[in-house]
């Protein structure tokens, strides 16, 4: 077990290298390949009629001068050592892991990441533990009671779930619970400040998630738990004598509950590195938030900072869902 966690883990730190490589090429050495050269990249960052010495300036600064593996390099040892930059009048040292510093304000970008993640830990974690509970509890009951009224009703609610978007269910939640009835608050609230009005604040967005991402789940586990409870080995635990709830909970839901492993995995990773249609409209000041002023300034660290946090929870969730398998299915770790 240990010997596949550690294969796993190697193989993503590879991955993760790859990624970054990747990224860094599309920021900075495509404009190039497409002709921009370093001097109109670095004239984006400085205003109206920059003089020669004023682009030359800020293409040192920026590092817009150098080769672009030679950039890459300087990158990802500031992740791991740390880096010095020359921010024109001053020289600042950033502190590993350094993704370094914002083309628009001179800030650091990873301090910045560090103070959003708490908003999109809240958002994503309080909406999956909803969107999971209700998800696999509305399958697993329209699974037992197939084309039953609550089945019906369920698969209509989980369609209709699917089907609308974020933008719309997030807006029709702050009109009717924050303006109409204003139930829910409407700034966030750290946790460590007051936990109930952090919960207040945040409970619309959650189940405006939870109504998009419980569907598929519901879904899901309607289609798997249907298949598993026509398995041989569900009429032998019936046969045996064993209470049905014991039949459906400890059998036919936790053979059922892998492919949902996965899906949660991978959706619980994305939401992490940024849930941006949702936090644009409830006005959080998360991750998603932060990339989407990225990408209006065109500010590169902060759009490759983002990009790179969320590749590491994509990749944690899939490695995580890797080792939850091999502690569930020794076939795994075989493998």
């Amino acid at each position: 077990m240990i010997s596949y966690i550690l294969r796993r883990t190697f193989a993503a730190v590879i991955l993760l290298l790859v990624v970054s490589a990747v990224t860094f090429a599309i920021f900075f050495l495509l404009p190039r390949l497409a002709g921009q050269t370093a001097d109109q990249l670095a004239q984006q960052y400085i205003g109206k009629s920059p003089s020669k010495a004023d682009i030359v300036a800020v293409k040192h600064n920026l590092g817009l001068d150098q080769p672009v593996y030679v950039q890459y390099w300087h990158f990802i040892k500031g992740i791991v050592a740390g880096a010095t930059y020359d921010l024109g009048p001053t020289t600042v040292h950033c502190d590993a892991p350094c993704f370094g510093y914002s083309f628009k304000n001179h800030q650091a970008v990873w301090p910045e990441l560090t103070d959003r993640l708490p908003i999109t830990l809240s958002l994503a974690l309080g909406a999956a533990v909803l969107w999971l509970l209700s998800g696999v509890a509305a399958g697993v009951i329209s699974a037992l009671k197939p084309r039953s009224v609550l089945d019906r009703t369920f698969m209509g609610i989980a369609l209709t779930g699917v089907s609308l978007p974020m933008f719309f269910t997030g807006n029709l939640a702050i009109l009717l619970f924050t303006y109409q009835w204003p139930i829910f608050g409407k700034t966030y609230v750290p946790f460590t400040e007051n936990p109930a009005q952090w919960a207040n604040t945040l409970f619309p967005a959650w189940c405006s998630l939870a109504l998009l991402y419980s569907a598929i789940y519901a879904r899901l586990t309607r289609s798997g738990m249907l298949e598993t409870m026509n398995e041989d080995f569900i009429r032998t635990a019936r046969a045996k004598g064993l209470r049905e709830r014991t039949v459906v909970t400890r059998h036919g839901l936790r053979a059922a509950l892998t492919p949902i492993i996965t899906v949660f995995g991978m959706d619980l990773g994305l939401l992490l590195g940024g849930a941006v249609i949702t936090e644009s409209v409830f006005s959080l000041p998360g991750i998603g938030q932060y990339a989407v002023q990225g990408i209006t300034d065109n500010d590169l660290p902060k759009i490759l900072g983002v990009t790179l946090l969320a590749a590491f929870f994509v990749v944690f969730a899939n490695l995580l869902v890797d080792v939850l398998y091999a502690a569930a299915d020794p076939r795994v770790r075989l493998s």
